[in-house]
């Protein structure tokens, strides 16, 4: 995708705080966060949301979720507890069409969120 946002971030051509990075994802502190530690996990190949998963996605978003333990853990809220998210489509509130996994923690969490 040329004109996301997000994939512009992962070849670097968007500058962006990097918290963690390899081979096949990227961890970045959100520019507009709603608590006091708010990342954003993203694949480095362009899927749109879940919805736009298929079998050849599932062994790298498996190893995304399993990095989600020590990305909270060296933020300091894995103990606390945190809030991963993913939003898909409009009215799921998914404002960038390439999927993301929102890692907020810091403060208390509200239910329902919103």
């Amino acid at each position: 995708m040329n004109d996301c946002i997000f994939c512009k971030i992962a070849k670097k051509e968007i500058p962006s705080t990097i918290v963690f990075e390899d081979d096949n994802m990227m961890v970045f502190k959100d520019l507009n966060p709603v608590a006091p530690v708010h990342y954003l996990m993203i694949p480095k190949v362009h899927i749109q949301s879940i919805d736009h998963m298929d079998e050849e996605h599932a062994t790298l978003i498996g190893t995304m979720l399993t990095k989600l333990n020590s990305i909270a853990g060296e933020a300091g809220i894995a103990d606390d507890g945190y809030r991963v998210v993913t939003n898909i489509g409009a009215q799921g509130g998914q404002t960038v069409d390439h999927l993301h996994f929102h890692i907020i923690g810091g403060r208390n969490m509200q239910w329902p969120p919103g």
